[in-house]
């Protein structure tokens, strides 16, 4: 968000929090894009904020969430103080939840997939209807085919994404035995290291499909440590990946933040991982 609209969602934050019961004498953001995540003090509540468009996206969210807690999934929790839903103030959506210090450096590869395992454990437990993640990819192809909404792509970078994220959904198309609810994006950014161990947040991404899917946002010495997997399926799963994040990032509206980076960044990415599947598979 702009610096205007970020002092709104601030503002707005503050005052839903202090209407809960909540003691509020200062808010720190903690992470700022299209949504905003900020920690309040000194009641210590982490507050995510965006625009009431968002949500139908929140609602899901917070009902993940509330699922997994129930069945003990290694998730963040949404706050006890506070109602489990959105709740709707002046034209942002917010939602309440546990704020957990983080503590340690980098999850170690092992407890990496240990955390993700028990992830999927839990989430095979869980009765949701979630998207498959060829949804996703068929909405990501939507914007790389319609140039008002990706304007800024080169023709050349256009068709590496769109012919990516064709080739590779075939791949991993619904309708197979060993498909389940997913985390969506369970990169390391989506994984806090806290006292109670890995908690996986940003839950709004669930959806179905292969575990490769989400074993392809770890990183790659996570792959090691589940031997059970299809590793071929992995390195198919990481170019899409890359591709459906490229896409967002050449939205004409995306705020990620240094997109103009990670526009350079993805697209070397997609590359790479290609490569990484060989000529054969190319």
């Amino acid at each position: 968000m702009d610096t205007s609209d970020t002092r709104r969602a601030v503002e707005t934050a503050r005052a839903a929090a202090a209407a809960l019961g909540l003691e509020v004498d200062d808010a720190v953001v903690i992470h700022n894009s299209d949504r905003i995540a900020m920690r309040l003090l000194p009641c210590d509540v982490l507050v995510r904020v965006a625009p009431s468009a968002h949500r139908a996206d929140f609602a899901f969210e917070v009902e993940v969430a509330r699922r997994l807690a129930e069945v003990d999934g290694p998730v963040a929790e949404l706050d006890p103080r506070v109602e489990p839903r959105v709740h709707l103030r002046d034209d942002f959506a917010l939602s309440f939840w546990t704020y957990y210090e983080p503590v340690g450096s980098e999850i170690a590869p092992a407890d990496y997939a240990d955390a993700l395992m028990r992830h999927h454990a839990a989430l095979r437990k869980v009765d949701l209807a979630a998207p498959h993640v060829t949804e996703r990819i068929a909405g990501a192809l939507s914007e790389v085919s319609d140039r008002e909404q990706t304007p800024e792509l080169s023709g050349l970078d256009r068709e590496l994404l769109s012919t990516t994220l064709r080739s590779v959904s075939a791949a991993i198309s619904g309708g197979e035995a060993g498909e389940q609810l997913l985390h969506g994006e369970p990169h390391p950014g989506n994984l806090l290291n806290t006292r109670r161990g890995p908690l996986f947040v940003d839950l709004a991404t669930c959806c179905t499909g292969p575990i490769e899917f989400d074993l392809a946002h770890a990183p790659e010495d996570v792959d090691e440590h589940c031997p059970e997997a299809d590793h071929d399926l992995i390195h198919q799963c990481r170019a899409v990946m890359w591709a459906l994040f490229s896409t967002w990032r050449w939205r004409r509206d995306d705020q990620f933040p240094d997109r103009h980076h990670w526009r350079a960044e993805g697209l070397n990415r997609v590359r790479a991982a290609l490569d990484r599947r060989g000529p054969d598979r190319a």
